[in-house]
């Protein structure tokens, strides 16, 4: 007897907007909540407090402490929570400037892609594929951004006045490929990351003056200027593009 097998459909995925931006909204929604409910938890005064315990912790287990550090920080930038700076400082208390500077990239950076996805996914796919569509202005944005993109990552990051979660969202809404953020992100965070890495490194001393440390150090002339060169030549491409177009 011959055997008929049944016709099997496929179901029509059918995906609802609201599902795509879940990720972008819980970010935003456990953001709002942990700046009302963790910001005094997440302080230097705590980390004064608990100093002694922490370096305790980690003398007796450094892998897991280290483990745990990345884990924290990739929790407070992916979810936007407070503490970053303070989070910073703590790996150069805990680790000295070297590790402790590539423990603190490594979570802000994977942080920092949880919240690109997150964006790219809900708003950004359709947001890019709409500026590229578009005439005008905003189709002038986009193709600069599109022909600059290296000159623009690095400058968002390198120079100080643009906020992290801000850039972490911007190339998200403008398509920028997952690899050039990620390189992007890690390499340009370093220099602010070494300054406060470096100061974290000096707590002991600071604690045992009871004094605490001077955060607005990365806007030393003798810190800053080399930032900011840094931030003028990754701007350089840009220019002499600008420059050849002209021409």
């Amino acid at each position: 007897m011959m055997m008929i097998e049944p016709k099997t459909q496929t179901p029509k995925q059918v995906q609802h907007p609201l599902l795509r931006r879940l990720p972008i909204i819980a970010i935003l929604i456990v953001a709002i909540v942990g700046a009302f409910t963790l910001r005094d938890y997440l302080s230097f005064e705590t980390l004064a407090q608990n100093r002694e315990a922490l370096l305790a912790f980690r003398d007796a287990n450094y892998l897991m402490t280290v483990l745990v550090f990345i884990l924290a920080y990739v929790l407070i930038v992916g979810f936007s929570l407070p503490g970053a700076t303070i989070a910073t400082l703590t790996g150069g208390f805990l680790f000295s400037t070297f590790p402790g500077v590539l423990f603190n990239v490594t979570g802000a950076t994977i942080g920092a892609v949880i919240i690109f996805l997150a964006a790219r996914w809900g708003l950004g796919e359709k947001l890019a594929a709409r500026m590229e569509a578009s005439e005008g202005k905003v189709k002038a944005i986009k193709d600069g951004i599109d022909e600059n993109q290296w000159s623009v990552l690095f400058l968002i990051r390198l120079v100080p006045a643009v906020p992290f979660f801000v850039a972490n969202l911007i190339p998200a809404l403008v398509g920028v490929p997952l690899y050039r953020f990620v390189f992007s992100t890690f390499l340009g965070i370093m220099p602010g990351a070494l300054v406060y890495t470096s100061v974290g490194a000096g707590l002991g001393e600071v604690f045992a003056r009871g004094e605490t440390p001077d955060l607005g150090i990365i806007f030393e002339p003798h810190i800053l200027l080399p930032i900011l060169g840094l931030a003028a030549l990754a701007a350089l491409p840009m220019v002499l593009k600008r420059f050849k177009k002209g021409a």
